[in-house]
């Protein structure tokens, strides 16, 4: 299944398809990690909107719902 980043629940491991955003976020989030390909885990996902807190490579990871829109991810 496809979907974005912040809409996938907790515990659930999901892989990067694509990063739909520009020079400037791809850059922020290699820099935390996060490249296309990677497995990631999502370890919190706040109800009312807050941040989502992820793992990746062994690291924890907050990120803001509005860049976890623009992660499109595969569950599974």
């Amino acid at each position: 299944m496809i979907t974005t980043l912040d809409l996938v629940k907790e515990s659930q491991k999901v892989r990067v398809i694509n990063i739909s955003g520009g020079w400037g976020l791809r850059q922020r989030l290699g820099g935390l990690g996060i490249h296309f390909g990677d497995e990631i885990v999502i370890k919190k996902s706040a109800i009312m909107h807050g941040p989502i807190l992820i793992s990746v490579h062994g690291n924890q990871v907050a990120l803001g719902r509005g860049v976890a829109r623009k992660v499109t991810v595969e569950v599974g």
